[in-house]
């Protein structure tokens, strides 16, 4: 992630725009029950948001700095942060009630890698868990934005059809100029919701 990224991201202004735009859409969707699973929380600014709605947050980071500072700062907190790949976690099966993950997934480096955390994330679910997502799409605002950091946005209109065979049901997708977001569910019967 490049440093203007990762400022923004740290910012108070970034905490105020999920507290007053995403997190009542996170409300609407559902009860997130008591133990999400957070991937990519970053500097933690949306791993403070879901910490105060459940009983437990289990947060996923790749970068090994943010990790450590994750870790440090939410020390004896709800929040156990694991420094590793969404795409294989090593965390039990059908452990997770829910989960999210908020502006990350375009800063995995490929579609294909991309389907591989879909995949795991469904292998962590518990049966009619839910998966929640807010990412970046294609926009040349957004592109300049991530110059010299990796942008692989996702295409809305492609991501059920990924879903669904990563064992996932019921997908909502909204689309808006700068971002998606979904709500789904882990099919509760291979290959049925």
């Amino acid at each position: 992630m490049n440093e203007a990224h990762l400022t923004y991201l740290a910012s108070d202004d970034w905490a105020e725009r999920l507290r007053s735009d995403l997190l009542p859409w996170v409300e609407r969707v559902g009860d997130l029950g008591d133990d999400v699973l957070e991937v990519g929380p970053g500097p933690g600014r949306t791993t403070d948001l879901l910490r105060a709605r459940c009983t437990r947050v289990t947060a996923i980071e790749l970068d090994p700095a943010l990790a450590a500072g994750l870790r440090e700062r939410l020390a004896g907190t709800n929040v156990d942060v694991v420094q590793a790949d969404a795409a294989d976690t090593g965390l039990p099966d059908g452990r997770f009630s829910a989960a999210a993950c908020f502006s990350m997934l375009h800063h995995v480096p490929s579609a294909e890698h991309q389907d591989r955390v879909f995949a795991e994330l469904g292998r962590l679910l518990r049966p009619g868990g839910y998966l929640l997502v807010a990412d970046a799409v294609e926009h040349a605002v957004l592109r300049e934005f991530h110059a010299d950091d990796t942008f692989v946005p996702i295409d809305p209109t492609t991501v059920t059809t990924r879903l669904t065979a990563a064992g996932f049901t019921d997908v909502q997708v909204d689309t808006g100029e700068y971002e998606f977001r979904l709500h789904a569910r882990r099919a509760t019967v291979a290959g049925r919701g």
